[in-house]
């Protein structure tokens, strides 16, 4: 006979991990298939600092205690897969990877996470995490008295280039249009601080400096001049993707391709929940992903309970 196991996650970064360490302890029959490497978008985070009840310490790290966490309750991780079909519609969820093999559970949570939007310019990956950030709470406090830039013209860019104010010694917002798609208090507030210099019409072409980032270059759009302005650090604030696309017409998505849930984490569909960065909400952080993985645990835990 087949193997069905009580409760499939679909993904391994923090809220898949979280969710993990709490379905197998609670002696649910557990397997975690992830299509990366498992952590997530943890691993790409070089220090953190904002863990509760943790001082300092590596992406990597955190994700490789989770993991173990997980795995010495028991539970099954299967990382690096490649997951080609999901049926999830019927009371036995199914997915199918590349190499044939069939995997099949009582209930799935999707935790596939997501990703900053980024520039796609050269110094990208060279930078990243050595002066280029997508997440001013993570990284703001290894910027004191630094010189920063923050790119992009929503809310999101012009309420976290305020809160960099707190610790950098200067701010410039590079904005692509000559206008912000901010509300007007958030404009306003950026406008009024004293650290804050716009540069508009104008975009990112090139990240640039010698083991940390030292400089970018600049392209005005009207003119088409190239310009170099030095600093110590870029937050990019352009979007956020989340990995949901092999999802879309099973269950419900906001205009944003993201996952609606309700406060139990619970999709549309019975049996189905989803936590962390795919879900429709407003911050995203490795806390916020614990405590949504750890609600879908509880959830998925509850209806396997009821039937």
């Amino acid at each position: 006979m087949e193997k069905i196991y009580d409760v499939m996650i679909l993904g391994a970064g923090a809220a898949g991990l979280s969710a993990g360490i709490y379905t197998s302890r609670g002696k649910l029959d557990t397997l975690i298939l992830s299509e990366g490497v498992t952590g997530g978008q943890m691993v790409l985070t070089n220090e953190i600092a904002n863990y509760p009840g943790v001082e300092m310490i590596k992406g990597y790290e955190l994700a490789d205690i989770m993991k173990r966490q997980a795995k010495s309750f028991g539970c099954t991780l299967k990382a690096n897969v490649k997951i080609v079909d999901y049926r999830l519609t019927e009371e036995i969820k199914e997915v199918e990877l590349e190499d044939g093999r069939v995997f099949r559970a009582k209930a799935v949570i999707l935790t596939p996470g997501g990703k900053p939007r980024s520039l796609n310019i050269p110094g990208e990956k060279e930078f990243e995490g050595r002066g280029i950030s997508y997440c001013a709470t993570c990284d703001a406090d290894f910027f004191r008295d630094k010189r920063l830039i923050v790119v992009g013209g929503g809310n999101s860019a012009l309420e976290e280039a305020v809160t960099l104010t707190h610790f950098a010694s200067q701010v410039t917002i590079v904005h692509q249009f000559d206008h912000f798609q901010a509300f007007a208090h958030a404009v306003e507030e950026a406008e009024r601080n004293p650290k804050i210099s716009f540069v508009m019409e104008s975009e990112l072409r090139a990240y640039e400096g010698n083991g940390t980032l030292q400089k970018v270059q600049i392209e005005q759009l009207k003119t088409g001049e190239h310009t170099y302005l030095e600093t110590d650090g870029v937050f990019v604030f352009i979007g956020y993707i989340p990995n949901t696309a092999t999802f879309k017409g099973m269950v419900t998505m906001n205009d944003r391709s993201e996952i609606v849930v309700d406060e139990a984490m619970k999709t549309n569909l019975p049996g189905v929940f989803a936590a962390g960065d795919c879900v429709a909400k407003r911050y995203r952080q490795v806390t916020t992903a614990v405590s949504d993985g750890t609600i879908a645990a509880l959830s998925a835990t509850e209806y396997i309970r009821s039937k």
